[in-house]
Protein backbone atom coordinates (compact mmCIF):
# COMPACT_ATOMS: atom_id res chain seq x y z
CA UNK A 1 0.00 0.00 0.00
CA UNK A 2 1.14 3.71 -0.88
CA UNK A 3 0.18 6.78 0.68
CA UNK A 4 -0.25 9.93 -1.55
CA UNK A 5 2.34 12.12 -0.60
CA UNK A 6 1.75 16.06 -1.92
CA UNK A 7 4.34 18.82 -1.53
CA UNK A 8 3.02 22.17 -1.39
CA UNK A 9 4.42 25.76 -0.93
CA UNK A 10 7.06 27.94 -2.41
CA UNK A 11 10.25 27.42 -4.31
CA UNK A 12 11.84 25.14 -1.65
CA UNK A 13 9.45 22.95 -1.57
CA UNK A 14 9.37 22.68 -5.20
CA UNK A 15 13.57 22.26 -5.03
CA UNK A 16 14.74 25.20 -6.73
CA UNK A 17 18.17 25.32 -6.89
CA UNK A 18 19.11 21.51 -6.37
CA UNK A 19 21.70 20.13 -8.81
CA UNK A 20 19.26 16.92 -9.73
CA UNK A 21 15.53 16.67 -8.82
CA UNK A 22 16.30 13.49 -6.33
CA UNK A 23 18.39 16.16 -3.96
CA UNK A 24 14.89 17.95 -3.47
CA UNK A 25 13.12 17.74 -0.52
CA UNK A 26 10.54 15.89 -1.47
CA UNK A 27 12.56 12.44 -3.30
CA UNK A 28 14.71 12.68 -0.21
CA UNK A 29 11.44 12.27 2.22
CA UNK A 30 10.21 9.68 -0.07
CA UNK A 31 13.84 7.90 0.25
CA UNK A 32 13.19 8.26 4.02
CA UNK A 33 10.08 7.08 4.63
CA UNK A 34 11.07 3.58 2.17
CA UNK A 35 13.76 3.48 4.81
CA UNK A 36 10.80 3.01 7.88
CA UNK A 37 8.57 0.46 5.76
CA UNK A 38 6.25 3.44 4.38
CA UNK A 39 5.74 3.51 0.62
CA UNK A 40 4.79 7.25 -0.80
CA UNK A 41 3.74 8.01 -4.24
CA UNK A 42 4.86 11.56 -4.57
CA UNK A 43 3.19 14.56 -6.50
CA UNK A 44 4.52 18.17 -5.87
CA UNK A 45 2.41 20.92 -6.24
CA UNK A 46 4.65 23.55 -5.12
CA UNK A 47 5.02 26.46 -7.17
CA UNK A 48 8.28 28.73 -7.14
CA UNK A 49 7.42 32.42 -5.95
CA UNK A 50 4.13 31.18 -4.47
CA UNK A 51 2.91 33.15 -1.74
CA UNK A 52 0.86 31.88 1.25
CA UNK A 53 -2.03 33.26 -1.14
CA UNK A 54 -1.42 30.74 -3.16
CA UNK A 55 -2.25 27.59 -1.30
CA UNK A 56 -5.51 27.19 -1.68
CA UNK A 57 -5.31 26.10 -5.24
CA UNK A 58 -2.91 23.96 -4.31
CA UNK A 59 -4.70 22.33 -1.67
CA UNK A 60 -7.49 21.77 -4.07
CA UNK A 61 -5.31 20.23 -6.09
CA UNK A 62 -4.29 17.68 -3.66
CA UNK A 63 -7.12 17.14 -2.43
CA UNK A 64 -8.87 16.30 -5.72
CA UNK A 65 -5.82 13.74 -6.20
CA UNK A 66 -6.74 11.97 -3.08
CA UNK A 67 -3.27 12.87 -0.68
CA UNK A 68 -3.32 11.36 2.99
CA UNK A 69 0.01 13.21 3.30
CA UNK A 70 0.80 17.07 2.90
CA UNK A 71 3.71 18.86 3.18
CA UNK A 72 3.93 22.90 3.33
CA UNK A 73 7.11 25.21 3.37
CA UNK A 74 5.86 28.41 3.19
CA UNK A 75 6.87 32.00 3.94
CA UNK A 76 9.68 32.96 2.03
CA UNK A 77 8.24 35.09 -0.48
CA UNK A 78 5.60 36.77 2.12
CA UNK A 79 8.44 38.11 3.81
CA UNK A 80 10.03 39.36 0.45
CA UNK A 81 6.78 40.90 -0.78
CA UNK A 82 6.10 42.25 2.92
CA UNK A 83 2.69 40.53 3.44
CA UNK A 84 1.55 41.28 6.70
CA UNK A 85 1.81 38.44 9.03
CA UNK A 86 -1.62 37.96 10.13
CA UNK A 87 -2.91 37.73 6.57
CA UNK A 88 0.25 35.14 5.50
CA UNK A 89 -0.51 33.40 8.38
CA UNK A 90 -4.20 33.00 8.33
CA UNK A 91 -3.93 31.90 5.02
CA UNK A 92 -1.42 29.02 6.03
CA UNK A 93 -3.94 28.06 8.56
CA UNK A 94 -6.45 27.91 6.40
CA UNK A 95 -4.88 25.43 3.92
CA UNK A 96 -4.33 23.38 6.99
CA UNK A 97 -7.61 23.36 8.31
CA UNK A 98 -8.92 21.97 4.51
CA UNK A 99 -6.48 19.90 4.65
CA UNK A 100 -7.01 18.20 7.86
CA UNK A 101 -10.94 18.46 6.97
CA UNK A 102 -10.20 15.81 4.10
CA UNK A 103 -8.44 13.45 6.28
CA UNK A 104 -4.75 14.42 5.26
CA UNK A 105 -2.02 14.41 7.35
CA UNK A 106 -0.07 17.82 7.49
CA UNK A 107 3.43 18.79 8.45
CA UNK A 108 4.56 22.50 7.82
CA UNK A 109 7.94 24.06 7.47
CA UNK A 110 6.98 27.42 8.53
CA UNK A 111 9.51 30.90 6.79
CA UNK A 112 13.08 30.72 7.07
CA UNK A 113 15.48 32.92 8.62
CA UNK A 114 15.94 35.51 5.93
CA UNK A 115 18.57 37.27 7.80
CA UNK A 116 21.26 34.08 6.86
CA UNK A 117 20.78 34.73 2.96
CA UNK A 118 24.25 36.39 1.66
CA UNK A 119 22.96 39.34 -0.44
CA UNK A 120 21.23 40.57 2.92
CA UNK A 121 23.45 43.67 3.65
CA UNK A 122 24.81 43.87 7.19
CA UNK A 123 22.70 46.49 8.57
CA UNK A 124 19.58 45.02 7.58
CA UNK A 125 20.01 41.66 9.04
CA UNK A 126 18.57 42.59 12.74
CA UNK A 127 15.04 43.83 11.07
CA UNK A 128 15.03 40.60 8.34
CA UNK A 129 15.78 38.30 11.51
CA UNK A 130 13.11 39.93 13.38
CA UNK A 131 10.29 40.14 10.82
CA UNK A 132 10.95 36.36 9.75
CA UNK A 133 10.90 35.61 13.44
CA UNK A 134 7.49 37.30 13.84
CA UNK A 135 6.08 34.85 10.49
CA UNK A 136 7.39 32.10 11.43
CA UNK A 137 5.91 32.78 15.39
CA UNK A 138 2.60 33.37 13.68
CA UNK A 139 2.46 30.49 11.31
CA UNK A 140 3.16 27.68 13.90
CA UNK A 141 0.61 29.03 15.96
CA UNK A 142 -1.64 29.01 12.94
CA UNK A 143 -0.63 25.34 11.81
CA UNK A 144 -0.74 23.98 14.52
CA UNK A 145 -4.23 24.96 15.76
CA UNK A 146 -5.18 23.34 12.92
CA UNK A 147 -3.62 20.32 13.97
CA UNK A 148 -0.57 20.05 11.96
CA UNK A 149 2.86 18.84 12.80
CA UNK A 150 5.27 21.70 12.46
CA UNK A 151 8.98 20.80 12.17
CA UNK A 152 12.22 23.25 12.61
CA UNK A 153 9.53 25.41 15.12
CA UNK A 154 12.61 27.44 16.70
CA UNK A 155 14.51 28.15 12.89
CA UNK A 156 17.51 25.92 14.02
CA UNK A 157 18.37 25.15 10.68
CA UNK A 158 19.09 28.82 9.78
CA UNK A 159 22.02 28.49 11.55
CA UNK A 160 23.96 25.71 9.53
CA UNK A 161 23.08 28.29 6.11
CA UNK A 162 24.26 31.32 8.71
CA UNK A 163 27.84 29.39 8.82
CA UNK A 164 28.26 27.65 5.60
CA UNK A 165 27.55 28.97 1.86
CA UNK A 166 27.89 25.74 0.44
CA UNK A 167 24.50 25.80 1.75
CA UNK A 168 23.27 28.31 -0.97
CA UNK A 169 23.03 27.70 -4.61
CA UNK A 170 24.60 30.35 -7.05
CA UNK A 171 22.07 32.15 -7.13
CA UNK A 172 22.53 32.93 -2.96
CA UNK A 173 19.18 32.51 -1.86
CA UNK A 174 17.55 29.06 -2.63
CA UNK A 175 19.31 26.15 -1.03
CA UNK A 176 21.79 24.32 -2.87
CA UNK A 177 21.60 20.00 -3.27
CA UNK A 178 23.63 19.96 0.41
CA UNK A 179 20.87 22.76 1.77
CA UNK A 180 17.95 20.57 0.84
CA UNK A 181 19.93 17.50 2.43
CA UNK A 182 19.93 19.35 5.71
CA UNK A 183 15.74 20.77 5.69
CA UNK A 184 14.84 17.13 4.66
CA UNK A 185 16.92 15.99 7.73
CA UNK A 186 15.58 18.47 9.96
CA UNK A 187 12.09 17.72 8.24
CA UNK A 188 12.10 13.86 8.28
CA UNK A 189 10.97 12.88 11.71
CA UNK A 190 7.75 15.14 11.80
CA UNK A 191 7.27 13.71 8.09
CA UNK A 192 7.59 9.91 9.07
CA UNK A 193 5.33 10.32 12.29
CA UNK A 194 2.54 12.15 10.09
CA UNK A 195 2.96 9.11 7.19
CA UNK A 196 2.69 6.71 10.26
CA UNK A 197 -0.68 8.64 11.38
CA UNK A 198 -1.86 8.01 7.64
CA UNK A 199 -0.81 4.63 7.17
CA UNK A 200 -2.90 3.68 10.60
CA UNK A 201 -6.08 6.31 9.09
CA UNK A 202 -5.85 3.29 6.10
CA UNK A 203 -5.43 1.26 8.13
Amino acid sequence: MKIQFAVLGDSIAYGQGATRAQDTVGPRLVADLASAGIAAELRVFAVPRSRSDALAGQVRQAIAWGTKLALIVIGANDLTHFVPTAQAAGQLGDAVRTLRAAGTQVVVMPAPDLSVVPWVPPQLQAMVKNGSELLRSAQVLAAQGQGARVADVDGGAAAAFASDTNMFSADRFHPSSAGYALIAEVLAPAVRAAAQAAVAQLG
